[in-house]
């Protein structure tokens, strides 16, 4: 018995490539030849995924190559990877598994929870499942599809607006030849889910999908459609999303305007303590009581006369002595802590640079006080 072995796995990897080509008679002509041979859970997982999926293990395969002959565009019929990835070996609790998926009848069951789960039970179901099924860690028969009736159950539960609606609508529904997978019900039945299988896995785990496989989930003939709305879904979300940004920056926005107008509305002042060519204010003047230079505009003596006049260069005056006042208790402050500094350092480079300190505001206030005096 021993001795047919050999023979037995050259028969399944004959059915094996027979799957591939969408050949069921061939690869179960093969697969009961090798369970004569040599009987092992392999040939007989392919011998019962071949007799509960009728067709669905092979074709799926045959149809991936005629869509690939013919070119055909996204939306025709679905791709099932499951078949392609036969090869890699599977066990018979996972194609038990797939099988357990395919028959249920709604969400709940999808997940194995009762309808009164919560959200983090939900996610620990959700967790187990999405692990165990995923496309590149399980090459049973139909495992894709069942992947994407998980993430599918779970983006709907894990809703609260479209659980309600579910729990009010859904269960099991008799589907039509054309939209059903192994006499399974419809899982999606109006309720799309708002985030596809995979990018749902990566929010939970983290990373992409691996780029050596590539897995294409599609439903039935309204595949396309339906990740057409999914899209426009999304891309209205995404629009709601930006204008929910703009309410939000709307005060900052506001202040801004305000700040602008305000700045707009308000006429800068007739004249400036230093030369200002941006807003015209480059014709030299001197103040008559305190000698203090300013500028203002070439309309300036036309427009300011007597009192008027008075009353700017009262205000240039003011301006230009809280200038220097401001400036000579800097100079002070400074050569004070120069002075400390060297005492306590001992450091006559301090010192020396106290001494030579020219202190011009601080004159210039001297100045200004002996005129106001009237010294």
């Amino acid at each position: 018995m021993e001795g047919n072995r050999d023979e037995a796995e050259k028969c399944i990897n004959i059915a094996t490539k027979a799957l591939h080509a969408g050949d069921k008679e061939k690869a179960s002509k093969y697969l009961l030849k090798a369970e004569k041979l040599y009987p092992t859970d392999r040939a007989k997982a392919l011998l019962d995924a071949l007799t509960r999926n009728g067709s669905s293990a092979g074709n799926g395969a045959h149809r991936r190559r005629a869509a690939e002959s013919t070119g055909a565009q996204p939306g025709g019929e679905g791709q099932e990877s499951g078949a392609g990835d036969s090869s890699k070996g599977f066990t018979k609790d996972q194609v038990e598994g797939v099988q357990r998926i395919k028959r249920c009848k709604d969400y709940y069951e999808v997940l194995g929870v009762s309808k009164e789960v919560n959200e983090d039970e939900l996610k620990k179901a959700y967790r187990k499942l999405a692990l165990k099924f995923h496309p590149d860690k399980n090459h049973a028969p139909g495992a894709t599809e069942a992947f994407k009736k998980i993430g599918n159950s779970y983006a709907v539960l894990s809703n609260p607006d479209k659980r309600r609606q579910y729990d009010l609508t859904g269960g099991e529904e008799t589907s039509s030849p054309g939209h059903s997978h192994g006499g399974g019900f419809d899982f999606h039945r109006g309720f799309e889910a708002d985030i596809t299988p995979e990018d749902l896995f990566n929010m939970f785990f983290g990373g992409g999908f691996p780029s050596s496989t590539t897995h294409t989930f599609t439903n039935s003939r309204t595949s396309y459609s339906n990740q057409t709305d999914n899209r426009q879904e999304r891309t209205e979300e995404r629009g709601d999303g930006g204008f929910s940004m703009f309410i939000q920056l709307m005060p900052i926005v506001v202040l801004i305007l305000v700040s602008i107008l305000s700045q707009m509305m308000v006429s800068p002042p007739p004249y400036s303590l230093y030369s200002r060519p941006s807003t015209g204010q480059t014709v030299k003047r001197q103040t008559e009581n305190l000698h203090v230079d300013y500028y203002v505009s070439r309309d300036f003596k036309s427009e300011f006369k007597g009192s008027a006049l008075h009353q700017i260069e009262k205000n240039v005056e003011e301006d230009y002595v809280s200038n220097v006042r401001n400036n000579c208790w800097k100079e002070r402050q400074t050569k004070t802590d120069l002075l400390y500094a060297a005492k306590v350092y001992r450091d006559d480079r301090m010192r020396k640079k106290a001494e030579l300190m020219t202190m011009d505001n601080c004159r210039e206030l001297d100045r200004l006080n002996n005129l106001f005096r009237g010294g």
